[in-house]
């Protein structure tokens, strides 16, 4: 029963913060999405290494 509510109380926090800072938001998700397109490109560099 308290991760239903942890799940509302977090949908309703990521609502809250898109609806009252939209470029806050939008910078996070920017600055996660290069994130994981750094850690990808990493991840092919070492594949690649791989003899």
């Amino acid at each position: 029963m308290n991760k239903k509510f942890l799940k509302f109380g977090a949908i309703a926090f990521v609502a809250w913060y898109v609806i009252s800072r939209p470029e806050g938001a939008a910078s996070l998700v920017n600055s996660a999405l290069g994130g994981l397109g750094n850690a990808a490109e990493s991840l092919s560099q070492f594949v690649s290494a791989i003899p």
